[in-house]
C-alpha cells in the first residue's frame, strides 16, 4: 500500500476555521506528514516501505483494533464531565465498527481476532490520560483519530474496498446526517474549550501530536503487513 494512503493523521489537512485547530494543531502534524502523504507541505523524513498487498484477515485486524481505540475513546468521553459537549456527536465509529466485523466474520469466513499489540497499547493511553484527566493531551489524540478517519481515512477504506470487498462501503465509512456539518460542530466545541485554556495548556495539546501519531500509525500498520510510513 502506498505510504500516502497508510496516514491517519489526515484530519490535520482538513481546512477549519478555528484558531488553534488550523495553526498549532495543523502545524504540528505537517511537520510529522511526509511529502508523499502532504506534497505541498510534509516535512517528514520518508520511509521505504516493501510492497505488501493487504489481506482480508489484515483488514479485519485492523477494524477490531480500531473498535477497541475508539471504545476507550468513548468511554473517556463518557466518563468526564468536561467533555459531556463530546457525547453523541455522530462521530462514534464503534457500533458501526461492530457490523462491520461481523459481516467480514461471515462474508469471508475469518475468525474474530483479539486485539493486537497496537490497539491494546493505544487503547491504554487513551484511558491513561483519562483516569488523569489530561484533558489537553486527550483532546490532541480525540481530534487525531476521529477527524483523520474523515478524511485519510476515508482512502484507505476506499482502496480496502476496491481492493478486498468488490467496492463495497463498510458502515465504518458512513455517518448519520452531514459530515461537514457534524465535523463543524465538533471543531466549533473543541475551539470553545481551547479558549479557556492556559497557555501551557495548549503546549500539552499541541505537544502531544507525536504520540496521536504513533497510535493512529500503528494501526495503520496491520495494512501493511507491520510497516509504518514513519
Amino acid at each position: 500500500m502506498p505510504a500516502s494512503v497508510l496516514s491517519m493523521s489526515s484530519a490535520a489537512t482538513s481546512s477549519t476555521t478555528g484558531n488553534f485547530i488550523e495553526t498549532e494543531l495543523r502545524g504540528a502534524a505537517m511537520k510529522l506528514h511526509t511529502r508523499s502523504q502532504a506534497p505541498k507541505e510534509g516535512q517528514a523524513e520518508e520511509k521505504k516501505m516493501e510492497p505488501y498487498v493487504t489481506k482480508h484477515s489484515d483488514y479485519l485486524q485492523f477494524l477490531v483494533d480500531s473498535q477497541h481505540v475508539y471504545q476507550a475513546m468513548e468511554d473517556v468521553v463518557n466518563s468526564v464531565d468536561e467533555l459531556g459537549v463530546f457525547r453523541n456527536t455522530g462521530l462514534e465509529r464503534v457500533s458501526s465498527l461492530e457490523n462491520d466485523i461481523a459481516f467480514m466474520v461471515q462474508e469471508y469466513d475469518l475468525e474474530k481476532p483479539a486485539v493486537a499489540a497496537p490497539g491494546l497499547h493505544y487503547a491504554e493511553v487513551i484511558r491513561g490520560l483519562g483516569k488523569a484527566e489530561s484533558i489537553p493531551e486527550f483532546m490532541c489524540h480525540y481530534y487525531n483519530f476521529y477527524f483523520a478517519h474523515t478524511a485519510g481515512g476515508r482512502m484507505i477504506g476506499k482502496q480496502m474496498a476496491a481492493l478486498l470487498l468488490d467496492k463495497k462501503t463498510l458502515e465504518f465509512y458512513k455517518w448519520d446526517g452531514d459530515l461537514n456539518e457534524i465535523k463543524s460542530r465538533v471543531k466549533n466545541n473543541i475551539e470553545a474549550m481551547v479558549a479557556t485554556w492556559s497557555r501551557e495548556e495548549k503546549d500539552r495539546c499541541v505537544g502531544e501530536t507525536a504520540a496521536a501519531f504513533q497510535g493512529g500509525g500503528a494501526l495503520n500498520s496491520h495494512l501493511s503487513g507491520g510497516q509504518s510510513p514513519h
